[in-house]
This record gives structure tokens, sequence and C-alpha cells, in this order.
């Protein structure tokens, strides 16, 4: 598979884009014009540094404004042609793009428009380039890119071909089925972009808010699996335009790229397996059964005092590790790790960050796929050697610089309690948490969609809308992914005083803030974490006011909730109730909930009120209340 990338597409010098581009594994760059003229390198040189890059230039873009425009206009387009053509050469490139004309004076024609692209056939067939016609979604007469093959059709000359993006034919509504009629050979190139379904100027949407396949709300997968249909088995690009990706970190931003090819591929391999793949073979996504354990990383000093806090939330100490100081506390079905070990990877990221969620465990299906798939869609694998006997669990570096591990139940890996660990657990009833719920991940807001895509591209996860979150120092936006019994709430801020902004700066990058806990009677709960000391967040008496008119709630209801600090949330699925504990030092707090089966949310509303109660804590002694 010929994978490839636009310039525009991320931040940096021309060298530098093409270090990242080339480090993430793409075959090939359509360089922007943009990106050429900003350096002073030869032509001759930029094309040999591509290829130094083991790289090759497929496309030259863009070409404007050519179609259908009157003279003297029209032999203005021509000596413009000829140029980018001698350029190309120079470049070493042989396809140039040529995207629908938005000139005033273009009079449009399909006929006319076919005419001016035949001749411009026989000057591309002098230089020896092609080029490829695109539909833009706000062209002046062709923004449908069944217009576009029309006119490449009439003008029927072995140079001219078709463009196809699918930013501009999914971004325009238009059946990606329409595609399936043209002819593979035709189709010279194409271009992929997602994007979130925002109603907006289709322009300005275009130029600011593309992101990566997997990473939107547009059918990238149908309309790809309309181009695999006719036979084309050119290169596959991403012409991303996005604020963020162009101030982001290179490789992060290629690295994503190549990915979202591989994965969106995978995809339409799975839904078309009639049609040939251009993908080595790797398993499809394993689902997800549970969440097994989540790993705290502490010191000896520190330790106590979270194993204090686990304690008060119902939290028991039940089997130590065969050969590392890691201690399993459970309750329900939960088990949380407290490892405190002088080396190793747990080790390292205490250095780091300090006491903080090190490492998540699921429970698969089918583990040893898992971990193949990760390395299908180029997630980095980690290993370290077992202790005598003990198991050596699948796992990759997750996001945030923790690790995810992957156990199942068809291998001895299902029996992790009984090999790596000593001792009969005893079962823990506790307080009543049954199960973990969500796990919540803050990043910096310009990392969201990447997190967004591993979730998505190794567990076929699913997106909820992104909310926004008002924060009393700015906003928060937050999206749910969903894989299975995996559920997962990803928190970004570009404001750096919101309570997600300074989790970020002081955990040195990103990481878990907080680990919510189902229970199927939260009053019980509640009363029982009460007899605990538990520190359970304060909430403002108004939030209940405001609460039992909102929902209409029995009064008695809402003074019960009131006196154990609990929120509500409902929806048409259902009620929904949660109480959190007050902010650890650092960073770290818990939520308990219970939702009726049919909830599908988070509790999103109450957020700005758990927010600034918290941060109510926060204040520093004698700082008045904004």
């Amino acid at each position: 598979m010929k994978t490839s990338i636009a310039t525009v597409s991320i931040s940096g010098t021309l060298p530098e884009k093409l270090a990242a581009i080339a480090a993430a594994g793409f075959s090939g760059i359509e360089i922007f014009e943009q990106d050429f003229l900003a350096t002073d390198i030869p032509p001759r040189d930029v094309g040999q540094m591509v290829r130094d890059h083991g790289l090759e230039i497929t496309l030259f873009q863009p070409f404007r404004d050519f179609e259908g425009l009157p003279e003297p206009l029209r032999a203005r387009a021509f000596a413009r042609a000829r140029r980018k053509f001698q350029l190309m050469n120079q470049l070493g490139t042989d396809l140039v793009l040529v995207c629908s004309s938005v000139h005033p004076a273009c009079l449009g024609g399909i006929d006319r428009m076919a005419t001016d692209f035949h001749a411009l056939g026989d000057v591309a067939a002098e230089y020896g380039v092609r080029v490829g016609f695109e539909a833009l979604a706000w062209g002046r007469h062709v923004n449908d890119h069944r217009d576009a093959w029309e006119v490449v059709r009439r003008a029927d000359h072995a140079r001219i071909g078709l463009t196809l993006d699918s930013f501009h034919t999914l971004g325009r509504g238009i059946a990606p089925d329409t595609i399936r009629s043209i002819p593979g050979d035709r189709i010279f190139f194409i271009q992929l972009a997602d994007a979130p379904a925002i109603p907006m100027d289709p322009l300005y949407w275009s130029r600011h808010f593309r992101n990566m396949p997997g990473e939107g709300d547009l059918d990238v997968v149908g309309f790809m699996r309309a181009v695999v249909a006719t036979g084309y088995d050119g290169p596959l690009s991403l012409e991303i335009f996005n604020d963020h990706f162009r101030s982001g970190l290179p490789r992060l931003v290629a690295q994503d790229g190549y990915r979202s090819l591989i994965d969106l591929m995978d995809r339409v391999r799975r839904t078309e397996p009639c049609l040939p793949s251009p993908l080595p073979d790797f398993p499809a996504p394993s689902e997800v059964e549970g969440v097994e354990f989540v790993e705290i990383v502490s010191s000896p000093s520190e330790a106590p005092e979270l194993e204090m806090f686990l304690s008060s939330a119902g939290f028991a100490p039940v089997q130590h590790h065969v050969s590392k100081q890691v201690t399993r506390w459970a309750q329900g079905s939960i088990n949380i790790l407290v490892n405190t070990e002088l080396k190793g990877f747990a080790h390292s990221v205490y250095s780091a960050k300090g006491t903080s969620v090190s490492e998540i465990a699921l429970m698969l299906d089918d583990a040893k796929a898992a971990a193949a798939r990760a390395k299908g869609i180029g997630v980095s694998g980690f290993a370290e050697s077992p202790g005598p006997g003990e198991l050596a669990i699948p796992a990759i570096r997750g996001v945030g610089g923790s690790l995810l591990r992957f156990l199942d139940a068809r291998t001895d890996l299902g029996r992790l309690w009984s090999i790596d660990f000593t001792g009969e657990a005893v079962p823990n009833e506790g307080v009543g948490l049954t199960r973990i719920d969500h796990i919540a991940q803050t990043m910096a807001y310009d990392e969201m969609l990447s997190w967004s895509l591993f979730y998505h591209a190794l567990f076929d996860a699913r997106k909820a809308p992104m909310v926004d979150v008002a924060d009393p120092d700015g906003l928060v936006q937050s999206q749910a992914i969903e894989a299975g019994a995996l559920r997962v709430t990803l928190n970004g801020s570009q404001a750096r005083r919101t309570l997600a902004g300074r989790f970020v700066e002081a955990n040195f990058g990103s990481s878990v803030q907080h680990i919510a806990f189902a229970t199927d009677d939260i009053f019980l709960t509640a009363d029982r974490l009460a007899a605990r000391d538990f520190p359970v967040l304060k909430i403002g008496t108004n939030y209940y006011d405001d609460v039992e008119a909102r929902f209409g709630l029995p009064e008695d209801l809402v003074a019960r909730m009131r006196s154990l600090n609990i929120l509500y949330d409902e929806d048409a699925g259902g009620a929904f109730f949660q109480l959190y504990s007050r902010t650890r030092s650092e960073g770290l707090f818990f939520e308990i909930i219970q939702r009726s089966a049919s909830y599908r949310g988070y509790g999103a509303p109450n957020a700005p009120f758990r927010i600034a109660a918290q941060k109510r804590l926060s204040r520093p002694s004698g700082m008045p209340e904004r």
C-alpha cells in the first residue's frame, strides 16, 4: 500500500516534516507549494532530499483557477501550467492537482472545461506529467466529484484523470457509492480526511477542522470501500488542514496519520472482504470484557497514606506479588495494585510523575490477538523479563506514558492472581463497590484526537460527541470512548488554570486523573463511606435547590442526597447518581456512581459543580471566592 501525506498537514520546516513523515512509515508526500516556496532549497535538491528520506513526491499541489476562463485569462492559465510542469520535472514528480475554479470570471460549462483539460493534457504530455482534477466543495461551477468526473470523461485524454478527496465528497453529503461506477484507472489520486460534524461554511470547515480518518464523524470507511471497488491501486494520501496539528509535534501527528490509514484500510477489508487488501494480515479488534486491575505506583514513604485512602474507600489488602513490592487491594471485582518497587518501569514512572497510575490491565477474549493487532497498527510493545514461574503478560505502551496490559481467560493469563500473587484472596464486599465503571484520562487539549484514535484503532471503540465542561478558569473539552466493558473519558483544556490543565502540568504529562467505581446502592455505599471517614467532596447547597426543581425530585430524596453530597442526572434511559472523593495531593480522586442500565452518559452536567467544589478546597487560605 502506497501511503502519503501532504506536507501542509504537519508543522515544522520542510526538512523537519520529511524526517517525521519518513520515521512514521509513509512512502510518499504531497508537496504543498507553500512549503516548497518557503524554503530556499533549489527544486532539484528538494527532490533529492525527499528521495534521500526514502520517500517519493506523489503529488504537487495546488494549481488553482485553470478551467473555463475567457481570454486573456485562459492563455495566462496555460502559461502558468507550463511553469508548474517545468518545476515538477525538476522536483521529480509526475502528478499535479488542479482544483476546481473559484475564479469570479470562470464561465463554467462542462464541454468548455473539458476542452480546456484536453488541451492541458497535450501540454502535460510534452513534459511527461499527469493532471488530476478535483472538485472543491466550494467550487464556483464544479463542487461535486460527479461533475468533475464528467469533465475528465469528456476531456478524453490519457494525461487527465480524477482526484478524489473524502472531505469534498462527504462534507457535501454526496453518497460515496456514486464513486463505484468510475473506472479505477481514471482515478489518479485519493486524498483522505475526516472532520467533526459541525455545520459551518465548507471552506472554513475544511481549512481548520479536518482530522485523521477515524477522528471525526464522516463516513471515510464507506468512501474508501467505494474507491477500492473501482480497482484503484494508487497512493492513499492524507490532506489535513487542522490548526492543532500544524502547531503540534511533527512526529506525533505523522505517526497518528500513518496509524489512521492502517486502521482505515483494515476496516475496509473487513467490510469488503471480497476485494483484495494491500495490508499484511493482523487480527480484528479483541472484545474488552473488563478492567482487571489498575496499578498505582508510589514510594515506600508515600504508600501508607495512599493505602489509608484505599481502606477508607472499602478496599482491603488481599494478596502480595511473589517477587515484587506490589500489593493487591480488592473490593467486589475491582483490583487496585499498589507498587512501591525501587527499580523497573513502575519506578521510572514514579520518578517522572510521582504517585500515579502506571498500568491498566484489560481482560479480553484474546490477549495474544490484541497484542498482535497493536503491533499491526504501529503501537509500540513493551517487554520486561518476568521472574521464575511468573507470567509474561503482553503489554503495550499506552497513551500518557502508562502501560496497557492484556489478559484473557483462555490461557494461564486468566490465572494471574494464583500464579503471580501469594495467599488465598478472601472476597471483600467493602462498601459495596462492584466494578470499575470508567477511567478518566486528562491530557493536553491538542493530544485528545491522538488518544481517541489510539482507542478507536486498537479496540474499535465508539466515540460520544465532544462536550464542553465549564471550569471557573476556562473551558474543558470532554469525550467518552467505549469499547465493550472499557469506558474512558478523555479531558483536555487549552486553559492552563483549569483543573485539567493544572493536573497535566503537575504530573509532567498526561495520566489517569480519576477512577469511577460502580455500586448497586449509592446511598448505602455513601453511609458506609461516612462510617470509614472517606474524604467526600462537599457539594454546594445551591446545587440541590436547583436539581430538585429541574428534575422534579421528591424533597426527601433531595434531602438525603444533600446530606451525603450525592449528585444527580437523568436522560431518556434513566437515572444517574454520583459522588466524589476530595482530590488527593497528587491530583488523583475517586468517583462512585450508580447508573440505570440504559443511562449512557457520565453526569457531564454536574462536572462544573464538581470542579467548583474541588477548586474551593484547593484555594489558598484567605483567598476570596471569585
